[in-house]
């Protein structure tokens, strides 16, 4: 069962604390803050992982997620993201180049960001920088999310309803002896899931902060691509000052 926002809120048992996992403090060098438009979907868009409706095709070009910290060594594959809107929901598609999928956990809420995984983070108030959410899923399409509370609390009873999500392989999941070529990955959120924090559906011109990342690779050949400069020394990501805008268009 869905736990409301009040309820997660209040309930402190629920808290898992991310103190340990503290990054380095942000550097004050400065970097602008992309924005994407997200325009309404020209028809509906099915969700299989294709990313090849018409929908995805009128879609404001793909963002290029970036290779920030050279420490990891992981190889460096792209990955591209877009996403729609509709009167129905929040679309995101993600398309990755990955030459070893490989992907272990299969449950709701598992740490799928372990696995070769995209997330987004998604902050529909960006007056405020408390609270937002968070996707995080991996090349079967298993789901962790969660609401994030100043950046360091996850509240993991938290749980979106009715998100559809599918994935497309170009290759073998786990198999380590063959080369794959990668994978594809839509999700839809119904705007229910945002109702705390926006109107649903948000109408044009509003805008929204988020973040794409993708984990990509196997222990300890592991590497973090991101979107919008987080400004860490580190690969934390949570960092929604840093969050791009989405700016929702017709």
């Amino acid at each position: 069962m869905r736990t409301s926002l009040s309820a997660v809120v209040s309930a402190a048992l629920a808290i898992v604390s991310l103190a340990a996992q503290a990054p380095a403090p942000a550097t004050t060098t400065s970097a602008p803050i992309p924005r994407y438009d997200v325009k309404r979907a020209s028809s509906p868009v099915t969700i299989d992982g294709k990313l090849d409706d018409a929908a995805w095709v009128g879609a404001a070009p793909a963002v290029t997620l970036q290779f920030l910290w050279d420490s990891q060594t992981g190889a460096k594959q792209q990955t591209h993201a877009r996403v729609v809107w509709d009167a129905h929901a929040f679309y995101v598609g993600f398309d990755a180049d990955d030459a070893d999928i490989n992907a272990r956990f299969e449950q709701r809420d598992d740490p799928t960001y372990m696995d070769d995984a995209v997330e987004i983070f998604i902050n529909p108030d960006p007056k405020q920088e408390a609270l937002y959410y968070g996707f995080e899923m991996n090349a079967r399409g298993v789901l962790y999310d969660y609401l994030t509370y100043n950046s360091r609390t996850l509240f993991k009873r938290w749980d979106a309803t009715d998100v559809k999500i599918a994935v497309s392989l170009r290759g073998t999941m786990n198999n380590q002896t063959d080369t794959d070529k990668g994978w594809s990955l839509e999700a839809a959120i119904p705007w229910a899931n945002f109702e705390e924090l926006s109107r649903r559906p948000p109408v044009a011109g509003t805008v929204w902060k988020a973040n794409f990342n993708r984990w990509d690779g196997v222990r300890p050949n592991r590497r973090m691509s991101i979107w919008s400069d987080p400004q860490n020394a580190e690969s934390w990501p949570h960092v929604p000052s840093r969050f791009g805008e989405l700016a929702f268009v017709d």
